[in-house]
């Protein structure tokens, strides 16, 4: 007989490589079948929501890393509130206005001054919904269930219209006006932008110091030292703003005066390379109120004006002041009735009212201004520096401050609203309330206008004078109009068609042509919410770090503006995802690793598993080397799988299943092992701690279970009968465990845990996605458990000693060895509590152990002595005939 067909070897369908790239589309594919996400929303339809909304990614393009990571945090949270039995629907969510898609579409070939608006926003449109199926089926492929069919486009007329209703309650609130101030300009999109469009990089600017002629005769023949970084503004240049309480010099140096900060004059005549400075004078900044200065090449005079926000940390205490082309220079400007002079074209070029320098690129001005000012005599110094400065976060490219007309969201009128509603958030990363709150405080009226084709409409009339008509009811017809008609009527339709059929309507009146801000856009996201009758305020939004100053942003201010509510309850943020060693992606640097490849190669689940396994409120960390540590973690989990599958192979839990209760203690020590690993692991969903969720799971998995448990009842589950009460106990509990283990694990690594559920023989649901998350609870027994610890020392002494015996060639494998233990007190009774004093050879794995009582734990390896049972493998004292123990002729007896 051979004796291997007598044992009970685990069997299973579950295939132990996991060949994650071909099959997890088979199960999406099965999941689609079956119904799964409206199976689960149909079975939690009536218990309490959960609404995660969706931030929409931008349209263009295949995903990148960064949406995988953050898509996949969100499908953690879905998937734990879905499986605490909450209704938890997902709609995503896409960004489809923008400069970006009019790039793509210029790069195609589209001449878009050859086309009317109506028909560029055509193939826009076209581009970006193709640009959304592309993505989709990206976000699919990462296990990702939701409302794919139905996904909310910030190009949808019904999203457009509650936009436009959003814009139209904040009109009422006037809160919206109509100004010519400084913003931030882009040459090199041609349009306004706003803060939080902004990024800063380093930029080599020139920096020079320049002397303006004052013209007064209490300073006569002196220079009024001013520092900048762009020359190109001087043009503007209507003031010099001193600090009204600052320490002023009047200094002679050779023969010619010269007016600084008192803090400052050191540093500056030492950089100017000034020698034998003579005082003549100090006094306060404002003594020099008012008195007029000479432009240094324009035919202009400016006055002096007093400002707060100069300082005396750099520069010279004398701030060069273009009141339309900074933030501070305007507010002071206005003080003091300065015009908003602004002589740069929206491409960058300086107007006619910059003279000879008409025509020039501001940074070619900036070279010509230098050389002019240094044939005249005014440039006292310069140097090329390196320093952060505002960019063009699409192009990459320097910005401006620029004055033009533009329409403003007013954020003081609701500052304190806004400060109110951060602090009823619930913050889940501890620096973001900060952030956020130091954000707004900050924070200056909002340029919501953009002079872009393919946007939202601003929808504002202007009467025959050329006077913004700001009229709620006006703005919530139009909005009722691209509700049926789509935005592009705004461009197609003549003023007189769009306006009421009650309105007075004049041949003169027109309509605005700038489009909205796409922050304005996904601000007002939320309004989907509503409109489909989900739960409003969202109970959480979760996106990356930088939407402190873009979404969270924009969504809070509509929000409070309209409706003084925070459109979410809680906010979770995460970092960037760099690469190995720290570095931001690129394709110059070589350093990209794309989803898509990745999933191809080793799965989703993989890539899931490495969401998980790394700090997510941080910046993280991904390259090859880190994934194949990853892939080694999925590994082990899969290999413990396959075992628990293949060796509850005829096992019916509806009639074999033993209850805790009777199992036997050290069974009763793993099913309590996993349910105080199942009540952790739920607290950490509960918080989002998802790195703490792998951290507790993998180590019981690789540990507890497969290094100890599983081992050791192998002897068991392989050779005793297929009935022996024993055995069916060892089963309860893999039993127990692995269903505990596929469902804590099932927004982690779906395919996996959906595809070994398919292979459990006897379950309840179509998928393990509609089974309840298992909460865990207290130890039933604390003191088996700390009994079990005494045990455990014990065993990893005994697991040291006989490595030690191994490495000696004193044993081969452990059931070669027999074991003198010498336990002390403690550990006797513990063993005998765990009731394993006489099976401390099965649960060892060696042949044979003798334990003595002693006063200290010791362990000694010896070759065991005895036979070889050919069943079974252990050394027993004696076998029959056929070389078996006693067990295993009884269990071959039974299957005569």
């Amino acid at each position: 007989m051979d004796y291997k067909d007598t044992l009970l070897m685990p069997k299973t369908d579950f295939e132990m490589r996991g060949k994650l790239g071909e099959r997890e589309p088979l199960i999406q594919k099965r999941w689609e079948e079956i119904k799964l996400y409206e199976q689960v929303l149909n079975k939690n339809k009536d218990n309490e929501p959960f609404v995660l909304h969706d931030g929409p990614p931008y349209a263009n393009n295949n995903i990148h890393i960064g949406h995988a990571f953050q898509k996949t945090l969100k499908d953690f949270v879905l998937r734990y509130q879905t499986m605490m039995g909450k209704y938890t629907p997902y709609v995503p969510g896409w960004d489809t206005h923008g400069l970006p898609i009019e790039n793509e579409v210029t790069k195609s070939g589209v001449d878009r001054k050859a086309l009317t608006r109506a028909e560029f926003r055509k193939i826009c449109r076209e581009y970006a919904l193709k640009q959304v199926e592309v993505q989709k089926n990206q976000f699919k492929r990462i296990g990702i269930l939701g409302d794919w069919d139905n996904p909310y486009l910030t190009l949808d007329k019904s999203y457009i219209a509650d936009q436009v209703k959003v814009f139209a309650g904040m009109v009422e609130k006037g809160i919206i006006y109509k100004g010519l101030k400084p913003i931030y300009w882009s040459p090199s999109s041609e349009s306004a932008f706003a803060e939080a469009e902004i990024e800063y990089m380093d930029k080599q600017s020139k920096s020079v110091f320049v002397g303006f002629d004052l013209l007064d005769n209490k300073y006569p023949n002196t220079r009024l030292i001013i520092w900048t970084t762009t020359p190109w503004t001087l043009p503007a240049n209507l003031a010099v703003s001193v600090h009204p309480r600052f320490d002023y010099v009047w200094f002679k140096v050779g023969e010619k005066n010269y007016i600084v900060v008192k803090s400052l004059l050191e540093k500056v005549t030492t950089k100017l390379n000034f020698g034998n400075v003579e005082i003549l004078d100090t006094f306060k900044g404002e003594t020099l109120e008012n008195m007029i200065y000479q432009h240094p090449f324009f035919d202009r005079k400016g006055p002096i004006i007093l400002g707060e926000h100069v300082t005396d940390e750099d520069g010279t205490g004398l701030v060069h002041t273009a009141p339309g082309h900074g933030e501070d220079d305007y507010f002071v400007g206005k003080k003091y009735n300065l015009e908003l002079l602004s002589p740069v074209d929206e491409k960058g070029h300086m107007t006619s009212e910059a003279f000879q320098y008409e025509g020039l690129f501001y940074e070619k001005a900036n070279l010509q201004i230098v050389e002019d000012l240094k044939t005249s005599g005014h440039l006292l110094f310069e140097e090329t520096i390196t320093h952060s400065y505002p960019h063009d976060w699409r192009t990459k490219k320097p910005v401006i401050f620029r004055s033009t007309p533009q329409w403003f969201a007013s954020i003081s009128m609701i500052k304190d609203n806004l400060l109110d509603a951060v602090k009823g958030v619930k913050w889940h990363t501890s620096w973001g309330e900060l952030r956020l709150t130091n954000m707004l405080k900050d924070r200056d009226d909002w340029v919501i206008s953009r002079q872009r084709v393919w946007g939202v409409p601003i929808p504002i009339f202007y009467d025959a004078d050329g006077n913004p008509i700001l009229d709620k009811k006006l703005i919530d017809h139009v909005a009722n109009i691209f509700e049926e008609h789509g935005s592009d009527a705004w461009y197609e339709w003549d003023v007189k068609d769009l306006l009421p059929n009650d309105y007075p309507y004049d041949e003169k009146m027109s309509k605005e042509v700038d489009t909205m801000d796409v922050w304005f856009d996904s601000g007002t996201s939320y309004s989907i919410l509503k409109r489909r009758g989900l739960s409003f305020p969202a109970d959480l939004y979760l996106e990356g770090s930088d939407q402190y100053r873009g979404w969270f942003n924009s969504s809070l201010t509509t929000s409070v503006a309209v409706d003084n509510i925070s459109p979410y309850k809680e906010i979770v943020s995460h970092g960037f995802v760099l690469d190995g060693k720290g570095r931001k992606m690129s394709k110059s640097l070589g350093n990209v690793i794309d989803p898509l490849v990745l999933m191809k190669e080793q799965g989703a689940d993989v890539l899931r598993l490495w969401v998980a396994s790394v700090d997510y409120e941080s910046d993280v960390r991904i390259s090859n080397e880190m994934m194949k540590q990853v892939s080694e973690s999925y590994r082990k989990i899969r290999n413990t799988f396959r075992f628990m599958l293949g060796v509850l192979d005829g096992f019916n839990p509806s009639n074999d299943y033993i209850g805790w209760s009777m199992r036997g203690q050290l069974n009763r020590v793993m099913t309590d092992k996993y349910y105080e690993l199942a009540t952790k692991v739920n607290k950490s969903y509960e918080n989002y701690k998802f790195l703490e969720v792998t951290r507790e799971i993998i180590p019981f998995v690789v540990n507890d279970l497969s290094a100890f448990y599983l081992d050791y009842t192998k002897d068991s589950l392989y050779c005793d009968s297929d009935n022996d009460f024993e055995r069916r106990a060892i089963q309860s509990t893999i039993y127990d465990i692995l269903l505990g283990l596929l469902k804590l694990l099932t927004p982690i690594i779906p395919h996996t845990t959906s595809e070994a559920y398919q292979s459990l023989q006897y379950k309840n649901y179509d998928d393990v996605y509609l089974e309840k998350m298992p909460l865990g609870g207290k130890l039933k027994e604390p003191k088996l458990q700390s009994n079990f610890d005494h045990f455990d020392k014990l065993r990893t002494n005994v697991l040291k000693h006989l490595e030690l015996a191994r490495d000696a060639k004193l044993i081969g494998k452990s059931l070669e060895a027999h074991l003198e233990i010498k336990v002390d007190q403690v550990t006797f009774d513990a063993l005998e509590y765990l009731d394993i004093l006489d099976k401390l050879d099965k649960v060892l794995i060696v042949s044979s152990v003798h334990v003595t009582l002693s006063d200290k734990n010791e362990v000694n390896v010896t070759k065991a002595d005895g036979h070889v049972c050919a069943r079974c493998w252990n050394i027993v004292k004696e076998v029959n005939s056929n070389d078996v123990c006693s067990r295993c002729q009884k269990v071959l007896e039974g299957l005569k």
